[in-house]
């Protein structure tokens, strides 16, 4: 019974073949005009720092213990970095950037495009900037970064912040893949034509052949007259009376 039913499902799609491919294609409209015509570009820039040993550390070590960093020293940068991690997206450091590159935005603005991220196990801040301008991603994540370092100097009295990537310009958006947005919405008209094929054929109560009779009436059907599509045969047979 399982595979009677399967074989009628088969029936149901490949009758409806037509209507699947139809509205499958005019999905894959749908995907490129929308990834090729509404999509906006978003560019993302990155800059890495690293938090190492102070000059003011590392000199009073060298003098008194003749050694190079201790595990005291690893232990309290570690902590250091989830507070410089914060520190970077004050209204003070934003405000900064903001004035020395005369951008049009505002600081809850600039501060929604700006991610700041640890390295796991590691004393690396990852400063990533979005934007829909390349080279305005490139120059605002160099710009945090700078101005972070001039703020930690400030405040901590110590430099230990350093530069280990500087932001470059973005080649391509990282938000648009054509083929991606096409397959998707395919796959979507995919589904919806699956749905409407079943649902069309759930509320279809014609009778397609004897087997329906049989099932719904549950009676035998003892004879059939087939149906005559060839105009030839009946020509030569001088019609049906």
């Amino acid at each position: 019974m399982e595979e009677l039913d399967l074989k009628q499902l088969f029936k149901i799609f490949w009758n409806k073949r037509l209507h699947i491919i139809v509205i499958v294609i005019l999905f894959f409209i749908i995907g490129s005009v929308y990834s090729f015509a509404f999509v906006k570009p978003k560019y993302r820039a990155y800059t890495t720092l690293v938090l190492a040993q102070s000059d003011v550390v590392a000199s009073e070590i060298d003098n008194s213990q003749g050694q190079g960093i201790t595990s005291s020293d690893l232990s309290l940068n570690q902590k250091l970095v989830s507070t410089y991690s914060e520190l970077v997206k004050t209204k003070n450091v934003l405000r900064e950037v903001i004035k020395e590159l005369k951008l049009t935005i505002g600081e809850e603005e600039l501060k929604k495009n700006v991610t700041v991220s640890l390295v796991k196990d590691t004393e690396l801040i990852k400063i990533t900037v979005t934007s829909r301008n390349a080279l305005d991603a490139k120059n605002i994540a160099n710009k945090i970064a700078e101005i972070f370092s001039e703020r930690v100097t400030s405040i901590y009295k110590v430099n230990n912040v350093y530069l280990v990537d500087e932001a470059e310009i973005p080649s391509s958006p990282y938000n648009i893949s054509h083929v991606k947005d096409i397959i998707l919405f395919m796959a979507a008209g995919l589904v919806l034509a699956i749905v409407y094929v079943l649902i069309a054929n759930l509320f279809d109560t014609t009778v397609k052949s004897a087997d329906d009779i049989e099932n719904e009436l549950e009676i035998s059907v003892l004879a059939s007259i087939p149906e005559i599509k060839d105009e030839k045969m009946l020509s030569s047979e001088g019609g049906i009376y």
